[in-house]
């Protein structure tokens, strides 16, 4: 049958990228508890596209899925580039998967466990070269207490659940709960899918101890990891839904 994904085409115009959106695929992640978990990723690939070819073969982003069956981790996230470039005849790959992460985690005072699922990306691309640049990101639920309206109100103060954003890139290997860990601890506290009475007394009274602004939140990520030497680049950002406000509050912080 003819191929016309590999007829020339006379516009003279690269692409930098072509491929696939939004495909769901099932995948196993390395799970510093347990070792590895199943999960259902949401991916897309892409590679580039010469001035002289009219097309790519989207069918092969999906056969290599299959061939490969991944299992995804920061080691092997280059190797997966690598066969796309090899097979799609391409001189770049970007790759990046997007799914939940789920980690076991007890209320602080009855240690009833429950489960929290945890958003999660990697992102990688190979160039021309084979130099590989990875990116491990995670998006954290916290709590916060605003500083302000606690110091100003005779009682209580305005909280609400925020979302913290961040983004490493790294020297070696880092799991995704330790950086899970790193922003739930530079919050004013942390969010928990099973609480018991007092357990909701505890996360209350130390939301109430540790009042933060976006600000705050942010400046302590940064801090810690500008402290690390395993962390070469971050990217780093909070939103607050905010309780009192038709919007969110958001700070944010990219190292140079």
């Amino acid at each position: 049958m003819k191929d016309v994904q590999s007829q020339p085409d006379f516009r003279n115009i690269p692409i930098d990228k072509v491929g696939i959106k939004n495909l769901r695929y099932p995948i196993t992640v390395r799970d510093r508890r347990e070792g590895s978990q199943n999960t259902i990723a949401l991916i897309n690939m892409f590679v580039d596209l010469p001035h002289n070819n009219k097309g790519t073969h989207m069918s092969r982003f999906v056969e290599l899925l299959h061939l490969l069956r991944p299992e995804v981790s920061l080691q092997n996230f280059s190797a997966i580039l690598e066969n796309m470039k090899q097979h799609l005849k391409a001189a770049s790959a970007h790759l990046e998967m997007t799914f939940p992460y789920f980690i076991e985690k007890n209320a602080p005072v009855s240690l009833s466990p429950g489960l929290m699922d945890y958003n999660c990306s990697i992102i990688g691309t190979s160039d021309a070269s084979g130099k590989v640049d990875l990116v491990s990101e995670v998006v954290v639920p916290i709590s916060s207490v605003c500083p302000c309206s606690l110091e100003i109100s005779e009682c209580g103060a305005h909280n609400q659940r925020g979302e913290v954003r961040l983004s490493t890139r790294f020297k070696k290997f880092i799991w995704m709960e330790d950086m899970i860990e790193l922003v739930e601890a530079s919050a004013s506290c942390d969010v928990f899918s099973v609480l018991k009475r007092a357990d909701e007394k505890y996360v209350t009274e130390s939301a109430f101890a540790h009042p933060r602004f976006v600000e705050d939140i942010v400046r302590d990520v940064a801090e810690k990891l500008n402290a690390d030497d395993n962390i070469t680049w971050f990217s780093v950002s909070a939103e607050n839904f905010e309780s009192i406000h038709n919007h969110s509050a958001y700070a944010s912080i990219t190292s140079k």
